[in-house]
């Protein structure tokens, strides 16, 4: 069994980085650490997409902080929290998903949080599933949770709020879920649950269950939202995340999209740059001789190396210097297949199929705003067919970094 580090300044820098506020109080928890106590802590992740994001790492580094000092690290995975869908932040009810959308959304999760956390060795994190414990209450132990809390309680929640002012349903079910996630806490009987401060209600309801049910005290710690310097949250309710299952070039190329605004709080937040050195960027940055385009490639360059490896990040930034910086093609473009043998296709529905575009809308808003190129040539229509003869093997470009080739199978 791995032993807890008691190093003062080691906790200290684990208490203070990113982190924004610790229930009840962050003395007494600098005190459980400095005890030489090894102590049980988790996040929980819902499965409601087939990757992690670049929020997800804010909470994964923070983790891997509490498994560098020798403490249980638990991710979880929210197979039954997830089926309800998480109300927070939301104006109106998330689409419920099933057992078998969920568990196949969690699939590669362990391999993406992998970058960050240690699945392995001496003081392995371990995985566990919510559904485990969830799946066995009855309907007369889910009224006795219930009863720990009051309904004003819950609809004083800034979404209730919001949706009541402009006449949107709440379900109960979306009342239900704090209570959900909070009895993880006493199921897992942890110590400790850490998450983004968005979810500080969720997390407190857990410390509310974990006292009254295990007579037990648990900490609470929410961390800062990455964020740029509008408060313009990186995620995907913003449309401007960063997947942990992106490839190395393309995860390269978002973070270089991003603001120079966020670049500090980047490094703070999803690496593992000594807190020294980080200093020493925000006084770069500070500094009107430097660009803060080095700066941000540095981070891109750090976030790609813990995502996947150091070859891969030193080769994700030799093409976006190749590409961005000298105006050539990148040397590995994918290559996308137009299904079942057709000769042509419409631009938009292949920006679609290839990744270049989110939806057909999205596709159609980058065509008319200049952002997309055929071979090099700006593309302004939106109607553009893609042609075997005139296009076969063409090379599509959306913004600065998303590349494309187009191929048209020889029939069926």
């Amino acid at each position: 069994m791995a032993k807890a580090i008691t190093d003062e300044k080691l906790i200290d820098e684990v208490l203070e980085r990113g982190v924004e506020q610790v229930f009840p109080d962050k003395k007494l928890f600098k005190e459980k650490l400095l005890s030489g106590e090894r102590i049980r802590l988790y996040c929980g992740y819902d499965p409601s997409a087939p990757a992690l994001h670049i929020g997800n790492a804010v909470t994964l580094n923070k983790l891997s902080q509490f498994q560098k000092l020798g403490h249980e690290v638990i991710f979880l995975v929210g197979d039954f929290t997830g089926m309800i869908g998480d109300p927070t932040d939301k104006e109106a009810t998330r689409k419920k998903l099933t057992r078998e959308e969920v568990l196949k959304n969690a699939e590669d999760y362990q391999r993406q949080a992998s970058g960050y956390l240690k699945f392995d060795g001496e003081n392995p994190a371990k995985i566990m599933y919510n559904s485990e414990w969830s799946d066995k209450l009855t309907f007369k132990e889910v009224i006795e949770i219930a009863s720990n809390f009051t309904v004003g309680q819950m609809i004083q929640r800034d979404m209730f709020q919001k949706r009541m002012e402009s006449s949107k349903p709440i379900y109960l079910h979306e009342f239900l879920y704090p209570l959900a996630q909070g009895y993880d806490s006493v199921a897992m009987d942890v110590d400790a649950e850490i998450g983004g401060n968005d979810q500080m209600f969720n997390m407190l309801a857990g410390r509310t269950l974990q006292k009254n049910i295990n007579n037990k005290e648990k900490f609470v710690m929410t961390l800062k939202l990455l964020a740029d310097e509008t408060g313009k949250k990186m995620g995907k309710t913003e449309g401007n995340a960063v997947f942990l299952n992106q490839a190395p070039e393309d995860m390269f190329g978002a973070v270089m999209s991003w603001t120079d605004g966020i670049i500090a709080v980047g490094f703070e937040m999803v690496t593992d740059i000594p807190i020294d050195e980080i200093e020493e960027i925000k006084e770069a940055l500070r500094d009107e001789k430097n660009n803060p385009r080095d700066l941000k490639m540095k981070l891109a360059y750090e976030m790609v190396k813990i995502s996947h490896n150091e070859k891969a990040a030193k080769k994700a930034r030799e093409n976006f210097e190749k590409v961005f910086s000298r105006k050539e093609l990148p040397d590995e473009i994918r290559e996308v297949e137009v299904e079942n043998g057709l000769d042509s296709v419409r631009l938009v529905e292949f920006m679609v199929l290839s990744g270049l575009a989110k939806s057909n809308g999205d596709a159609r808003r980058k065509i008319e705003q200049g952002g997309v190129s055929i071979n090099g040539e700006k593309e302004t229509d939106k109607n553009r067919i893609l042609s075997k003869d005139k296009d076969g093997a063409a090379v599509i470009k959306a913004g600065k970094l998303l590349f494309a080739r187009v191929v048209f199978s020889a029939g069926k």
